[in-house]
């Protein structure tokens, strides 16, 4: 587990809190996202996500992986081939996900609401 990310011992106070210990940090649900649309291979994941590199990569998939949310195939090829994809836990969590994608995308921040005291 990268430094900084380490999980608390014992039990989680609310789903939300253990939620967020499962998608917490700054690829993970960016990969989740990404993993949604279909599998993928490490090189093309990589390329699906601009900015990360491929150290950066491995790391945030490992933790998934091991929480059972990802699932790594490797093929006994030369030179070996890697595919990632959501198993069904991993897809519950996409999907309940997504009513917190939708509120992003309408209350994002910076965007500006109407002033509803405001005369017109």
């Amino acid at each position: 587990m990268p430094v900084g990310t380490a999980r608390r011992p014992g039990a989680y106070p609310c789903g939300i809190d253990a939620a967020t210990d499962v998608i917490g940090g700054t690829w993970k649900v960016l990969i989740l996202w990404a993993l949604h649309e279909r599998p993928y291979r490490f090189g093309a994941l990589r390329r699906e996500l601009p900015g990360i590199t491929e150290k950066l990569l491995a790391s945030p998939l490992r933790e998934p992986e091991s929480d059972g949310i990802v699932h790594r195939e490797q093929h006994d090829e030369n030179p070996p081939r890697v595919g990632y994809s959501l198993t069904p836990k991993g897809t519950a969590l996409d999907e309940a996900l997504e009513p917190l994608g939708a509120w992003g995308r309408t209350n994002a921040p910076g965007e500006t609401e109407p002033d509803p005291h405001r005369v017109a």
